[in-house]
């Protein structure tokens, strides 16, 4: 699959992160989707219970999208007229616990809806209006929780849609606090960041900065940047050291937290847009190769140093939520189910399976809209697939390095976890307090 892109160069603060998986609009929704990172990332995987069933991509113009090559023969299927809609919408925190959550569509009627706790995979149960034309919640919801919301629909001649979001209600003890990931008791990475989220913008960021301490049991000094005026995050001059433990201590506004986490080995893969190739490095020593296909021309991928934000066993991917659509009115792409599918930016670089392309494509030509391709079987079933390995083998919090695209654009450090793109001088002198 391949990203379209829009070019932005800073994201608002209402994008956070949200309980360890950056919650952001991007495409699509999930199927079997990984919701903590938490796996190996060594051996296949079993992914969360209850997951979301699948989704389409956001209806907002301003959201980014991924899309397919027109090789793929779902790409020119007739879009639906159903349009879903889900309130609030993909990225809100702070939601109160008995604020109105619903789902409506028009044009059509609604086929599935599911909600589902992401930390438990436990699923909220809801109501059908009896034309089929909105689902709610039965009661309300828990304080401090991150869900999931996915929706199917199907217009009068049996066309389908789908939408979702993730969505995050308020804390307890008061909401001035965003939230922080990732979360407690999580194995991420040598890329996670500490990042802390705030619901409006802090004007006395010293005083809220001194309230958070962020140690690591390696010995790294830690040290906070604000990335925004809402968006307050803490790294080390390099990763994080394999096998470490950090600690996060926060007393801000009333709010008491203690959240610790464990990183895990370190994976950090090399992308090389110019010779169209992948290469893997666990523990500092080499263990794959992998033939890509990344950007075109026309569409570029980013280069710099990413992480691993959100994991999908499928997702969907439509050119409706970019308006990207053929002459006849039809979406350039509308495919249901892409494989193995990694996040990279909020503003839609994933990294994921392609199982349209020709064999001929990867390692040889750079076709996609700015996501990075990875040879796989539709449906994903196939463990030996490139694709599959590197998915079965990836932790949330893993760092992705692009490099010799011919992308010009400065990848911004709050465009998804982009934080290491930031040298270290920077990185220190956008503290209020270091």
């Amino acid at each position: 699959m391949t990203a379209v892109r829009i070019r932005r160069t800073r994201l608002v603060a209402a994008a956070g992160v949200l309980g360890g998986v950056l919650a952001v609009t991007a495409l699509g929704g999930t199927s079997h989707a990984a919701t903590g990172g938490n796996g190996a990332g060594d051996q296949q995987q079993t992914q969360a219970p209850a997951a979301p069933t699948a989704s389409a991509a956001p209806t907002a113009p301003a959201t980014p999208a991924a899309s397919a090559t027109p090789a793929d023969p779902t790409a020119t299927q007739d879009a639906s007229d159903a349009r879903i809609k889900i309130t609030p919408g993909q990225g809100a925190h702070n939601v109160g616990v008995t604020d109105p959550v619903k789902v409506t569509v028009s044009d059509g009627k609604l086929t599935k809806v599911t909600m589902t706790a992401v930390a438990t995979g436990a699923e909220v149960r809801g109501a059908l209006s009896a034309d089929g034309t909105s689902w709610k919640p039965n009661g309300s919801l828990k304080p401090e929780t991150r869900y999931q919301i996915a929706a199917e629909a199907q217009d009068t001649q049996g066309r389908s849609a789908a939408e979702n979001a993730t969505i995050a209600t308020v804390s307890p003890a008061n909401d001035f606090i965003g939230h922080l990931s990732p979360l407690n008791g999580s194995t991420v990475g040598v890329g996670m960041p500490v990042s802390v989220t705030f619901n409006k913008a802090v004007t006395d960021k010293a005083a809220v900065q001194s309230e958070i301490q962020v140690r690591s049991s390696s010995g790294q000094q830690v040290v906070g940047h604000w990335l925004n005026d809402g968006r307050l995050d803490f790294r080390p001059e390099t990763y994080w050291k394999a096998g470490s433990t950090v600690t996060v201590d926060m007393n801000v506004g009333g709010v008491q937290k203690t959240v610790t986490f464990k990183i895990g080995r370190s994976q950090v893969s090399t992308v090389d847009a110019k010779t169209k190739q992948m290469t893997v490095v666990r523990d500092g020593k080499k263990i794959k190769t992998i033939p890509i296909s990344s950007g075109s021309a026309e569409h570029p991928t980013y280069n710099g140093q990413m992480v691993i934000s959100e994991k999908f066993r499928h997702i969907r991917m439509n050119a409706a939520s970019v308006n990207l659509t053929e002459k006849d009115g039809k979406p350039s792409y509308d495919i249901a189910a892409v494989p193995h599918a990694m996040r990279l930016s909020d503003s839609g670089t994933f990294i994921h399976g392609n199982y349209w392309g020709a064999d001929s494509v990867f390692g040889k030509v750079n076709t996609s809209h700015g996501c990075v391709g990875l040879k796989d079987v539709k449906g994903g079933g196939d463990s030996t697939k490139p694709a599959a390995w590197f998915f079965d083998r990836s932790l949330i919090g893993d760092v992705v390095i692009v490099k010799n695209s011919d992308d010009k654009t400065t990848l911004a450090p709050d465009n998804g976890l982009s934080d290491w793109n930031v040298p270290w001088s920077e990185w220190t002198a956008g503290g209020a307090v270091n």
